[in-house]
């Protein structure tokens, strides 16, 4: 008797150690060497790739926001720390079909040098190898951390040119629609707003894609740390597009409303800028004051 509740300690002690051994930690540092061999491949594998599109965040204004986000990813993963350090390591095969593709898109995006597809590339090999190593359970974790990552891509120039010059035309259109409301002279031509005393034209910059796409990173962000539910995660980012629209109308109305009385200085240098960071702000703030009207509505 004795010798037998010995044995069956023993073997509880090591289905113990054997369920342990897939929680994340212990899987972690059961694997450290392919762990590490898959980052060295990735580095390599994208070593001209992500130093070329930090670049693109610091000269491109309309890529700025791109600093921001792995740090809000990292912030994610953070926030789950405690459900990642419990969650069952197990691995899956669909992670060597996300691989395959990433490689695809690497190779197909080098051979036409169209950088978008690279670094996307980036975000599906990530997404691989997460599913690869540690499989479904941890995946659906960093889901939302990883996808995040896509935002930190700029746009390629075919889509932003593509998307800004409609949306300056619609905002050229609706800002002199209330100018004129507002008993001024005032008309349109395209994107060009012409007042008695001087001609305002709508170019890419106040289009408002650029705080569109900052606009959509940081509302994204907002859901994903402040709010559970996924109902109202999804009002909260599609209600990003009127939003930011509405916000540049204001702009681009209270611009010309200064530039009509106080001439061209009220258009450009200092106020100019300023006047897009007051209207950024107030979009935010708008964002800011759904959430809490949401909240009352769960």
């Amino acid at each position: 008797m004795h010798i037998t509740r010995g044995t069956v300690h023993k073997q509880s002690d090591t289905h113990s150690a054997s369920i342990q051994s897939y929680t994340l930690g212990p899987a972690i540092r059961m694997q450290w060497l392919p762990l590490a061999l898959g980052i060295v491949v990735l580095a390599l594998c994208y070593s001209q790739i992500i130093p070329s599109m930090v670049r693109d965040w610091y000269f491109d204004d309309n890529a700025s926001h791109g600093f921001f986000i792995p740090l809000i990813s990292l912030y994610i993963v953070w926030m789950r720390r405690s459900e990642l350090a419990t969650s069952p390591v197990d691995s899956s095969k669909i992670g060597l079909f996300l691989i395959a593709a990433s490689v695809i898109m690497l190779v197909a995006g080098w051979l036409a040098f169209e950088l978008f597809t690279m670094r996307l590339s980036l975000v599906i090999a990530l997404c691989g190898c997460v599913l690869y190593w540690f499989g479904k359970r941890v995946f659906s974790l960093l889901a939302s951390a990883l996808l995040f990552l896509v935002y930190m891509i700029p746009l390629p120039a075919i889509v932003y040119n593509a998307v800004a010059f409609p949306l300056k035309l619609f905002v050229s259109w609706l800002s002199v629609g209330i100018l004129q409301a507002m008993g001024m002279m005032v008309v349109r031509e395209g994107n060009i707003i012409m007042f008695p005393n001087i001609t305002l034209e709508v170019v890419d910059a106040c289009s408002g894609l650029r705080s569109l796409t900052a606009l959509f990173a940081l509302s994204t962000a907002y859901a994903l740390i402040l709010i559970r539910s996924p109902r109202h995660r999804i009002i909260l980012v599609a209600s990003t597009l009127p939003i930011a629209v509405g916000a540049n109308v204001l702009r681009v109305t209270v611009t010309g409303v200064l530039a009509r009385k106080f001439g061209a200085a009220a258009a450009e240098g200092f106020f100019h800028e300023f006047t897009g960071l007051v209207t950024f702000v107030l979009a935010l703030a708008a964002l800011a004051g759904l959430h809490q009207v949401l909240r009352r509505f769960k």
